[in-house]
């Protein structure tokens, strides 16, 4: 029978796609490939339809087969494929060394670029082009033997250990429960927790409750439990997952292959030449220099660290009168906020939960995007996927396909946690004119439902929702038909989140309220005094959100910057002098959130977790066009559309952004929007 990961179809054919399928179709694609470049990088006089064309098609074959491996490890982990998807990650990682550093393949991409009729191609396929040669020199191309030996090595030593670390997380994350009998040693927590609870120990086979470390679970008992011991075990439980403290200490320790990860980027950013892995990594992204993210972050810290240190101050005043309680933990600052929210808002997410019903947000975020990009989305219920959770939809434009995209919502076993969109196709057009359209993975990890009730959503899980959702039209709406910079492809990393940020604005104004929220049992639209409490407590605590992520970056940008292999950083230490610059709440010594910062040790935002807050600005500046005509303006949402997510990757992310808003970004917007102002800070 044919291999189902081998098929030129549309859709990739879940029903059939077994485990055993996966490393055979690899391993065909590959022995492919290599016989095609050799063919490919001997021609005398190569052009985009000899050269570069052939190369996509290589390229796509590959990603099609890969990307569903890839999704399935994520979404259905189990020990099996583990060993498939690691041993699959060492050939392909072998693969890619090789390609980006074929020298005559090299030779013939830049023989294409030199040639007389090259400024005839399109914008799209220059770019990719000029991209190519870019990631050619970045991959190791101009290395002599010896050194390119050190960089395959490095590559391969890289991709194993980032692979071990996200292992690690995911077993330390779903090793630990806290089986509770009494429901009292759970009082103040919401039914819909409760219910969550009650569910996980059913499927233990356990009477009574059950609390994990996925995130449904934990952030219910830090932000409403009562018992104070419980929410300090489960914090500990949290923060030192994969380290050598807490519950399990040792057992997934991420101490050393940090170190080893951090070891190796950096004497891979020697081999090409760069000071620093910071350096490397900014070689592809916006931003110019290490001086200059260092600036941005540091402006951000300086006008908002008084703001965050003001909301603490007004936090522990709170919490000596109401509560008597001198001394601030960790553990206690969500739970106390949420008292403070509600004392000042007379709100929390739990009042808001049964009004965001799953049923009501999915067509909700669906009329938005329809409403801003003249699109229609319809549910493929017979389209076969991997899991009953999982939907495949259909995205139109006046009654022709444009796209597709599968929904994967609740958290389960066997599943990474987190948000993300991953590309499963990506939009081209092939020699003989056949279009290629683009799907899109979407996957979050929320409460499932729960007794025959719909999964309720908090506020805080739409904007997820919205925020992966917009990659999803950065990936789903390009018009682009060159593969390397079709939709999210070759778009610089700190630009990337520009959509997904973007879209979250829909999640906090009253028209697009209206279409996302309804009460679940009723079908009452959301109250007016619910909704102007949700937008009165919007920037509540938004220094010290701030603060966070700028700690998150700092830590991560430091760490890259400084890395030095006579005297290694100790990433702790790292975390440690960041946290005493900018944080203003104490965390406890047993802390070890680095061991299971997956995001920089094995997600691709290494030396870029900044990216983030750079696109904040971005993002925040083009929403601030839509607050002058009009959330729902057809002729902005056009000009979104035409200048951002149809362009992808085909032009510099800076010039897409003054053609949509007519002049470069500006921070001012991100700090209004936070409630963050020179006044304030």
């Amino acid at each position: 029978m044919t291999n189902p990961l081998l098929t030129d179809d549309l859709l990739p054919a879940f029903g059939r796609v077994r485990t055993e399928h996966m490393e055979p179709a690899i391993d065909q694609i590959l022995s492919d490939n290599r016989r095609q470049i050799q063919a490919l990088a001997k021609q005398d006089d190569p052009t985009w339809d000899t050269l570069a064309q052939p190369m996509q098609a290589l390229d796509d074959r590959l990603n099609n087969a890969w990307s569903v491996i890839s999704h399935l490890n994520g979404v259905m982990n189990n020990d099996q494929l583990r060993e498939v998807y690691k041993r699959l990650l060492e050939k392909l990682t072998e693969y890619s060394t090789e390609v980006s550093q074929n020298a005559e393949l090299c030779a013939a991409y830049k023989a294409l670029a030199e040639r007389d009729d090259f400024s005839s191609l399109s914008e799209a396929q220059r770019k990719a082009i000029t991209n190519t040669l870019r990631d050619f020199h970045l991959g190791g191309v101009d290395l002599p033997p010896e050194q390119k030996r050190q960089y395959a090595d490095l590559s391969r030593e890289l991709a194993e250990l980032s692979n071990k670390f996200s292992d690690n997380v995911l077993d330390a994350t779903q090793h630990w429960f806290r089986h509770i009998t009494d429901v009292e040693d759970l009082a103040g927590l919401p039914e819909t927790a409760l219910e969550g609870a009650r569910q996980a120990a059913q499927q233990r086979e356990l009477d009574g409750y059950v609390i994990t470390l996925d995130f449904p679970s934990f952030y219910p008992v830090m932000t409403y439990c009562d018992n104070r011991e419980l929410r300090r075990d489960v914090y500990e439980a949290f923060v030192t997952r994969a380290s050598d403290m807490g519950p399990d200490a040792g057992q997934w320790d991420n101490t050393q292959v940090m170190t080893e990860i951090l070891k190796r980027r950096h004497a891979l950013a020697q081999l090409l030449g760069f000071a620093s892995y910071a350096e490397r990594s900014l070689a592809t992204k916006m931003a110019r220099t290490v001086d200059e993210v260092m600036a941005f972050l540091h402006q951000l810290g300086r006008k908002s660290k008084p703001v965050a240190e003001q909301e603490v101050a007004e936090l522990a005043a709170f919490v000596r009168e109401q509560y008597g309680v001198e001394e601030l933990e960790a553990w206690d600052i969500g739970y106390y906020s949420e008292k403070l929210r509600q004392q000042q808002y007379d709100i929390s997410p739990e009042t808001l939960r049964p009004w965001f019903p799953v049923n009501k947000v999915v067509p909700g975020l669906f009329a938005v995007a329809e409403k801003l990009f003249d699109v229609q989305i319809e549910a493929q219920p017979e389209v076969a996927t991997w899991h009953p959770d999982a939907t495949a939809y259909c995205i139109s434009r006046h009654g022709q396909p444009i796209a597709w995209f599968y929904l994967d919502l609740y958290a389960r076993q066997g599943k990474r946690g987190g948000a993300w969109m991953a590309d499963c196709r990506v939009r081209w057009r092939n020699l003989q004119d056949h279009l290629q359209l683009p799907v899109a993975f979407l996957t979050c990890n929320f409460t499932p439902p729960v007794n025959g009730k719909p999964s309720l959503l908090t506020h805080d899980e739409v904007t997820t929702l919205f925020h992966e959702f917009g990659h999803g039209l950065h990936h789903m709406l390009t018009q682009v038909e060159v593969a390397e910079v079709s939709g999210i492809n070759g778009v610089a990393w700190d630009a990337v989140e520009l959509p997904s940020q973007f879209l979250e604005n829909w999640c906090w104004h009253r028209d697009s309220l209206a279409l996302i929220a309804s009460h679940h049992e009723t079908g009452e639209p959301l109250p007016e005094d619910l909704l102007s409490k949700l937008l009165a407590a919007k920037n509540f605590q938004s220094g010290m959100q701030m603060v966070r992520q700028l700690e998150f970056s700092l830590f991560d940008f430091r760490l890259h910057a400084e890395f030095s292999p006579e005297s290694p950083v100790n990433p702790l230490e790292v975390h440690r002098q960041v946290r005493d610059e900018i944080a203003v709440v104490k965390a406890p010594a047993f802390n070890r959130f680095p061991n299971s910062f997956s995001h920089i040790f094995a997600g691709g935002y290494a030396a870029g977790y900044y990216s983030y807050k750079w696109a904040e600005v971005l993002a925040a500046d083009a929403f601030s066009l839509f607050e002058e005509h009009g959330i729902f303006d057809p002729q902005t949402g056009k000009a979104f559309l035409t200048n951002i997510l149809e362009k992808g990757g085909s032009q510099e992310p800076m010039e897409l952004f003054k053609a949509f808003r007519g002049r470069e970004p500006e921070v001012d917007a991100l700090l209004r929007q936070s409630g963050i102002t020179d006044q304030a800070a």
